[in-house]
């Protein structure tokens, strides 16, 4: 396999270096193409290693003066594995990585000289310059999965505290050369100088950064079931590589290819079986995930292979090239399937219906192209972009999206008819991503914004960057917008309150005026009712006045009665005279009449009395009567004004439909204001709770080199 010759040394020559044995100095490492064990590497270890670690004394069994005394190991097993550094016990023990540090009781080796250590180990340990690599196989495979159209089990993978401060911070985003969306999960990957990025695609949030040490990544995609991201880039005209991490924990599971070129098209089997690369030198390579071997060649392309998919089902590989080649291949054997002919120009994108009968092409011709996989057809062809498609993808309904020079994304129906055309990127636009899980579309430009919009109604939802700020940046610019956010949160409620406040006091108001126009409705009927009472009371006071008159006029008629008897009874004594029987009976006459005038004259005197009584207590009654009839009237006016006012409180205090809008809206809006300001003291906490966090997959220092805008060919 080819020698890893992307690490810059850090140091020229370890000629003349101290220790280093007589007629064996070791060649100057940066003259060199490659670093070798008798070169370079036996020099160092003779001068080091070689007095406890030689053939005559052998402790712990390790030989280091012999290339195969070293690669045979120790007691303890192997201390060097091609290929890799960190599973490389001789280089942690001279780095003082490991215990026990070597050379013993010595300071640790020169920096210069573990970086000659270093690129010997991941150049493929040679011992001579004619030497091959002895590059260690994966000691893992990626493990097969059931092919399936349907969703997995359980919860969708999601990035679980994968570090978000980006290793590598540019000032200007670099073009969207690759984007990817899972299948199941609201995540989106996007390219950015030598990492992956990952956002939520339903918060527009960070939520994960993947190092991609080997350069810039040209391909991003989800395996079928979400669980795993491949990444294949690299630095052009120098190395290029594909690599595959685990969504959740962000760790490097398989990697595959040392071309010679950067890789522009890869993807992964549908049961995770195969990776399949492509790039500049025209070749497609097919590696088995199981061992990491290659297992099969395709050299049919004339010219850059810029595209290719395996098809959901897992049977076929569509690739593409930058000439106008498209063809179809046996995923397992690499045999020709179809040669489908039809682009007049480079193939920018390949993508497989859900069902794997249908293939999607779009090239720089301006067309999108449909495939029938049942006799390798044309079915459809429509001009998609002014100037060139650049990228196109199917969506899990059977939709498609694209995007080109024109600066437009699109999606269309399966007969190239535009369901809709979103609002125009900046620049031209390079990249597409679909979210089928919240049925959100994303595209990139040259200039490296991602836009994200609501595919249902067209509304822009954010703007992606392909060049995050640095974590503490970001935490200090999300703490300025939560602060930011209070005080709309404040006005909004205030407004909700008050709204709620006055509508609570109209109907106060109104239940106060009915409850008084009941009381004067209820005072009103008592004075009818006590008017009422007061010219019954009336009517037998005149009654009674009635009879006290016809008491009193009969006691006067007694009285006068009796007077006018008594006269005559008196007359009677005087005309007696001096007959002494006849006086004596008259006198007793007139002493009868005297006691029946007393009589008389007392009952008289009763009967005025009560003929008074009755009279004042009429006249006391007409005044009730009147008083009453007054109050009436008084009590009656009252009610009613108190009923208008009453009926126009009521008729305020309605709920009206303005009302109601007016309150929604308001109560929308506060909602909207606190949830968003929620949103955003959790996503402080969220950065805050990440600060100081370990990485779960360290990013080894890049080469000094200037961060600037990746190349994409536009």
């Amino acid at each position: 396999m080819r020698q890893l010759l992307t690490f810059t040394l850090l140091c020229g020559a370890l000629a003349g270096s101290a220790g280093v044995a007589v007629g064996q100095e070791a060649k100057p490492a940066d003259k060199m193409e490659k670093i070798t064990y008798n070169d370079h590497i036996l020099p160092i270890l003779r001068a080091k290693c070689a007095a406890c670690h030689s053939a005559d004394q052998a402790k712990g069994g390790l030989v280091v003066d012999s290339y195969t005394g070293l690669m045979a190991g120790g007691a303890s097993g192997e201390v060097v594995t091609g290929g890799d550094v960190d599973g490389s016990r001789l280089y942690d023990l001279i780095s003082h990585k490991a215990e026990p540090k070597m050379p013993p009781k010595e300071p640790k080796m020169p920096d210069e000289q573990l970086a000659i250590f270093k690129k010997w180990i991941l150049g493929g340990a040679l011992e001579t310059l004619d030497s091959k690599a002895k590059i260690k196989k994966p000691a893992f495979t990626l493990g097969t999965a059931v092919i399936s159209s349907g969703k997995p089990e359980g919860p969708p993978p999601m990035p679980e505290k994968l570090p978000t401060d980006p290793a590598i911070v540019s000032t200007r985003g670099n073009a969207a050369t690759a984007m990817a969306a899972s299948p199941w999960a609201p995540l989106i990957a996007v390219s950015s100088h030598k990492q992956v990025l990952l956002y939520n695609t339903q918060e527009l949030r960070l939520v994960g950064i993947l190092p991609f040490p080997e350069g810039q990544p040209y391909v991003l995609k989800f395996s079928r079931n979400g669980s795993l991201l491949l990444a294949g880039g690299g630095r052009g005209g120098q190395s290029g590589r594909v690599v595959v991490w685990d969504v959740k924990t962000g760790a490097r599971v398989f990697e595959v290819g040392n071309e010679y070129d950067a890789v522009m098209a890869a993807d992964i089997s549908a049961d995770n079986s195969q990776i399949a690369l492509g790039g500049p030198r025209k070749i497609v390579r097919v590696y088995s995930t199981k061992d990491g071997e290659l297992m099969y060649e395709i050299k049919k392309h004339t010219d850059w292979v810029t595209a290719l998919e395996f098809s959901p089902d897992g049977v076929l590989l569509a690739t593409g090239d930058r000439s106008n080649g498209l063809f179809v291949w046996e995923a397992f054997t690499g045999r020709e399937f179809y040669v489908l002919n039809g682009h007049q120009a480079a193939i920018s994108a390949v993508s497989w219906r859900l069902d794997a009968n249908i293939l999607a092409s779009s090239s720089e011709d301006t067309t999108i192209k449909l495939w029938e996989m049942g006799n390798g057809g044309q079915v459809k062809s429509w001009g998609a972009h002014g100037g060139g498609a650049a990228a196109v993808q199917f969506t899990r309904d059977g939709r498609l999206f694209s995007t080109g020079r024109d600066q437009v994304s699109k999606l269309w129906d399966q007969n190239g008819a535009q369901q809709r055309a979103f609002p125009a990127l900046g620049d031209l636009g390079l990249e597409v991503a679909f979210s089928s899980e919240d049925d959100r579309a994303f595209a990139g430009d040259w200039s490296g914004n991602i836009r994200a919009w609501n595919a249902k109604d067209g509304a822009e939802l954010g703007v992606l960057k392909t060049n995050p700020a640095p974590l503490a940046a970001r935490i200090e610019a999300a703490v300025k917008d939560a602060q930011a956010l209070e005080a709309p949160v404040t006005q909004t409620a205030a407004a909700v309150a008050a709204l709620k406040k006055a509508q609570a006091d109209r109907e106060a108001a109104a239940v106060a005026a009915t409850a008084a126009t009941t009381a004067a409705q209820t005072a009103a009927t008592a004075a009818v009712a006590e008017k009422a009472a007061a010219d019954q009371a009336l009517v037998a006071k005149v009654a009674a006045v009635a009879a006290a008159e016809t008491a009193l006029t009969a006691a006067k008629t007694k009285v006068d009665a009796v007077t006018a008897e008594k006269a005559a009874a008196d007359k009677t004594v005087v005309d007696a005279g001096a007959d002494a029987t006849k006086k004596a009976e008259a006198e007793k006459v007139v002493a009868a009449k005297v006691a029946e005038l007393l009589t008389a004259q007392t009952a008289f005197t009763a009967a005025t009395a009560a003929r008074d009584k009755a009279t004042a207590e009429k006249v006391a009654g007409d005044k009730l009567v009147t008083d009453a009839a007054a109050k009436v009237k008084t009590t009656a006016d009252q009610a009613a004004a108190l009923k208008v006012a009453s009926d126009k409180a009521v008729e305020v205090a309605k709920v009206t439909p303005e009302y109601t809008k007016l309150l929604t809206e308001s109560e929308a809006a506060a909602a909207a204001a606190a949830a968003k300001l929620a949103a955003g003291k959790k996503l402080v906490e969220t950065l805050n709770s990440e600060k100081g966090r370990v990485l779960a997959v360290p990013m080894p220092a890049p080469a000094a080199e200037p961060v600037a805008a990746a190349p994409a060919a536009k």
